[in-house]
């Protein structure tokens, strides 16, 4: 169970590097956060930055799930 700050990195790294240790991983998405970047002069808001992560790491490294979904109060 992976949760915490900084999808774009700490989150994203851990779970990868999980993932390739050959740990299951489950990413409880809205108990992870992260913050606007800056590229090339563009921001990039918090929550695009944060679907964007959340999006890859359910490609192919983990269960991307809500956190009433882990503990099985809903469906999906």
């Amino acid at each position: 169970m992976i949760a915490g700050m900084m999808a774009h990195i700490c989150i994203d790294s851990t779970t990868r590097a999980a993932s390739d240790l050959g740990f299951g991983c489950t990413v409880a998405s809205d108990a992870c956060t992260t913050r606007n970047l800056s590229f090339l002069g563009t921001t990039i808001t918090a929550e695009v930055v944060h679907a964007t992560f959340m999006a890859s790491l359910g490609q192919a490294f983990a269960e991307v799930k809500s956190v009433d979904n882990v503990i099985g109060q809903t469906s999906s």
